[in-house]
């Protein structure tokens, strides 16, 4: 940054015009490295959010694969294994299949959340 020296008599105004523009740009540079630190301070704590979100995804997704084996460990006891894992995955696709519905619906134009 440039050090402010006192103007003297000898220098007019085209010297101080240029001591202007100096300290302009000085303060317009400082100005810019103050928001790129804010921004890049901003940027690693989304991201390190960003992993606690996708881990906490995974390990949804993990327990909903345990409950559906369950739920096909549970019925191949009365209906066999084979008809047990086609009625849960009918049935787990039905339910995506109707989120998906209402998802695209809440996307057409003109429909509101």
């Amino acid at each position: 940054m440039a050090v402010i020296e006192p103007v003297t008599e000898d220098e007019g105004i085209g010297a101080l015009v240029s001591q202007f523009v100096e300290d302009a740009r000085g303060l317009a540079s400082a100005e810019v490295a103050l928001v790129k630190a804010r921004i890049g301070e901003r940027a690693s704590a989304y991201k390190n959010a960003a992993v606690f979100f996708v881990v906490a995804g995974v390990l949804a997704l993990a327990a909903l694969i345990a409950l559906l084996v369950g739920l096909i460990l549970s019925l191949a006891t009365v209906i066999g294994p084979w008809l047990a894992t086609a009625a849960v995955v009918v049935g787990t696709l039905a339910i995506a299949a109707v989120l998906a519905i209402v998802g695209k619906g809440r996307l057409a134009p003109g429909t509101s959340a």
